[in-house]
């Protein structure tokens, strides 16, 4: 039987004084083997955000089935207020629909969605925004470059600057930070034609943004994420699954895929090693500011010019001649250009 009203009735929600959000994806059914050193990485990636960010950011942290242990642990660190918001899953979901799980409810302007080893650098967040602001049609930005992602989903950048000096390759600003990211990824190291030079385009202000970027840590325009799927993923990690709902949306919006000309976090992968701790410590804790995010930029939909340059441009890059004829355009050598196309 009820009796009164509920106070709680036609209360307004306050107004959320972020507008970036940070969602991390937690998968530890164990704390064993393969997963031995997961929960300190996966520390040292969430510390390193809350230490490094240059606003009072919002953190979701979604465990996909992580063991009892871990759960407990998570609880912890939200009593301590390192974590804004905690879902936990008993049952496995998969990466992508941990992700979606947090942000179906997010209304922060910028999205970074990050995998649990990613240790954060000084200055990644004003990296960023950087590129944000340079480039509207910027529509997910990474804050670490790879090598050879020129070409990765990024036609509609070709395709609009293909006859722009803008775009151009340049050496690459941090070679040790192509060769850290190679061998997290088991690698043994990276050959100097691997991080020689990088397809950029150069903005206003004299801001440098990569071509392309990779998946693990990235910051989206929120709106991309109207062209992902309804429906949910049906792979527990890979498949097309981040290509679909992470990749396309950007480029369905009339988004470019960019990542930062410098390196701001580092992969650190499943295994501890002692320079993830000297780093970390080394982090100088940031002083936080208020950035209206929301000042930038929407990005439009734009049917007509995903397909010419999607369906129609990018087959150029399919031949050859033409492919080397780009490159050498592009400022590429001949040797470079052998190392690019063999």
């Amino acid at each position: 039987m009820r009796k009164g009203e509920n106070p709680s009735k036609n209360i307004l929600l306050p107004t959320s004084v972020s507008s970036h959000r940070v969602i991390i994806p937690l998968y530890i059914p164990n704390e064993e083997g393969y997963y031995k050193d997961s929960f300190q990485i996966f520390e040292y990636c969430l510390l390193s955000v809350v230490k490094t960010s240059v606003t009072k950011l919002k953190i979701s942290v979604v465990s996909n089935n992580s063991c009892d242990s871990v759960n407990d642990k998570l609880f912890q660190l939200q009593q301590q207020g390192l974590i804004d918001e905690l879902i936990i899953e008993k049952e496995a979901i998969g990466k992508i629909n941990s992700i979606l799980k947090a942000l179906r409810t997010a209304k922060e302007r910028l999205i970074t969605v990050t995998d649990a080893d990613v240790l954060f650098n000084e200055g990644w967040e004003k990296a960023v925004l950087d590129v944000f602001e340079a480039l509207p049609k910027a529509g997910s930005v990474s804050p670490v470059p790879v090598f050879r992602t020129h070409l990765r989903l990024t036609s509609n950048i070709w395709f609009r600057y293909l006859f722009s000096k803008k775009l151009f390759f340049r050496p690459v600003k941090n070679p040790e930070g192509l060769t850290a990211f190679a061998k997290s990824i088991g690698w043994p190291r990276l050959d100097l034609k691997y991080k020689d030079v990088i397809g950029t385009i150069k903005a206003k202000n004299n801001t440098i943004a990569v071509l392309g970027c990779s998946h693990f840590v990235v910051t989206y325009k929120r709106e991309i994420f109207k062209q992902s799927p309804n429906e949910n993923s049906i792979y527990q990690l890979g498949g097309n699954s981040e290509q679909l709902y992470l990749d396309e949306p950007v480029l369905k919006m009339g988004g470019y895929r960019l990542a930062t000309y410098d390196n701001y976090a580092f992969h650190m992968g499943n295994t501890f090693e002692p320079w993830m701790k000297e780093v970390y410590e080394n982090l100088k804790e940031t002083e936080k500011i208020t950035i209206d995010y929301n000042s930038l930029p929407l990005l439009k939909q734009n049917k007509f010019e995903y397909f010419l340059s999607e369906k129609i441009f990018k087959k150029l890059f399919a031949f050859k001649k033409i492919y080397r004829y780009i490159l050498k355009s592009k400022g590429l050598s001949e040797e470079q250009i052998k190392n690019f196309t063999s």
